[in-house]
């Protein structure tokens, strides 16, 4: 009867990700499909627990009341802005779990004298991507908040093959010598500096790519650790992650017009060479004032906004949410433009705005608001850069030469707010700047945007 309950409730589980994963991929459903797999985890622990009857009740209930203190602490407290850090540390946490399964796992086989060529093989795999995530999500950490600014010693790729080598050795030795626990320890050694020397060179501008990429192996180290635990479901749900993983990496990709062989292996493109940014400006960067840009958004039909980073950083997305609701009580449509990379991390901006109480319908991807800018009477740009330059349409030396862009120099007026012309991760000057359309709203994302709402009010 045990098993019967046990098999209905990893169904339940397996249908409840599978669902959640579905609703995921759309802003509007978004926290709908969050609760529907946080749901799933709970029943599929809830159940593996019970089932193996190894701790009681009492355990697991304290369990689940520590764990929803940590996660409710973590909730009120992590900033917007540091969001990528938090989803980079859980990638990290769930290829170290993997590492602990595997290891105990195998461990216990050779002291019972149970092991097969099955799962020492998964251990090994457990092991080696588990390790690699952890180490390498702990060093996106470090690159997401700016602490840590190594990126690696000459030779680094040379030492990065023999470390993979070495990993296949254990690897094999782990099959062929399975009651020797040295050798899972040896591969856990190897792999969590695998991780440090692959993910250490990655500039930011390339985090979103390797925080996907990172996510999708905490899942495939889960589904190399439900081999090793014999466990259908935490094989289903790795797997889910894994794949959905690698789809948002390509995506990622694509949006910046890279492999994720160039990403992984190859330094980010430098703008060294092309025009200076003296050469860009010169003459022709036109400075405004709140009050004017009111004005401009007082007989605006149609108004887009484009966030970035800097508006995270600003912690502008309050302040733009009221300024869009006072342009909508004056009968404009308002419309924010998402670009897929914008952000540290996937997915970043929705994530942000939709804390602010955005309206989902609002938020439109590159591909169905580009067609749109030139209908379009303003477009305020706020924090964004690379994602918005033309350049990449026009420079094929560039350094994001062909990576897609938000056509947004295509509007009517374009009004960028920045606190100064500084490059974004490309290292290149942005000649939206310099256009004849364009406009620049000096100072702070948060404080401009606040200033043109009561400079719209007195109209």
């Amino acid at each position: 009867m045990m098993d019967d309950w046990t098999t209905l409730g990893y169904l339940a589980s397996a249908v409840l990700f599978i669902l959640g994963l579905k609703r995921l991929s759309r802003p509007r459903t978004a926290v709908r499909g969050n609760q529907f797999g946080a749901t799933g985890m709970l029943i599929a622990i809830v159940v593996t627990l019970t089932d193996n009857a190894i701790l009681g009740f009492e355990w697991i209930i304290a369990g689940l009341v520590l764990g929803t203190a940590v996660g409710a602490v973590l909730a009120v407290r992590v900033q917007m802005t540091a969001m990528p850090e938090l989803v980079a540390l859980f990638n990290g946490f769930g290829g170290g779990a993997s590492v602990l399964v595997a290891a105990a796992s195998y461990i216990e086989a050779a002291d019972l004298a149970t092991d097969t060529p099955r799962l020492s093989a998964a251990a090994g795999l457990a092991a080696l991507i588990g390790a690699v995530t952890f180490t390498g999500s702990l060093i996106a950490f470090g690159k997401l908040r700016e602490s840590l600014k190594w990126s690696g010693f000459k030779g680094m790729q040379v030492v990065s093959v023999v470390g993979v080598a070495a990993a296949v050795v254990f690897g094999v030795l782990m099959v062929a010598d399975a009651g020797n626990a040295l050798w899972i320890w040896l591969m856990v050694a190897v792999a969590a500096g695998l991780g440090v020397l692959v993910v250490s060179p990655i500039g930011g501008a390339d985090m979103p790519v390797v925080i996907a990429l990172l996510n999708s192996l905490s899942g495939m180290a889960a589904v190399a650790a439900g081999f090793v635990l014999d466990n259908s479901l935490l094989i289903i749900a790795g797997s889910l992650v894994g794949a959905s993983g690698l789809i948002l990496t390509q995506i990622m990709c694509v949006a910046m017009n890279r492999s994720l062989l160039a990403v992984m292996f190859s330094p980010a493109p430098s703008g060294a060479g092309g025009p200076s940014a003296d050469d860009v400006y010169a003459g022709k960067v036109r400075s405004t004032s709140a009050d004017d840009v009111a004005m401009l958004l007082e007989a605006a039909e149609r108004v887009a906004i484009v966030p970035g980073y800097g508006l995270a950083v600003a912690q502008a997305q309050h302040a733009v949410r009221d300024l869009a609701r006072r342009l909508e009580d004056r009968g404009t449509q308002v419309v924010f433009g998402i670009h897929p990379v914008a952000g540290r991390m996937p997915g970043h901006m929705n994530v942000l705005l939709a804390e602010a109480e955005i309206g989902y319908e609002q938020l439109v991807e590159m591909d169905d608001i580009n067609p749109t800018f030139e209908q379009t009477d303003v477009t305020i740009v706020l924090g964004a850069n690379d994602v918005v330059n033309p350049i990449a349409r026009t420079d094929p030396s560039s350094p994001i030469a062909g990576m897609p862009i938000l056509d947004v120099d295509k509007s009517g007026v374009v009004v960028v707010i920045k606190r100064s012309l500084s490059p974004g991760f490309a290292g290149i000057p942005n000649p939206l700047f310099a256009a004849d359309n364009s406009m620049m709203l000096f100072g702070d994302g948060r404080e401009a945007v606040v200033s043109i709402t009561k400079a719209l009010q007195q109209i």
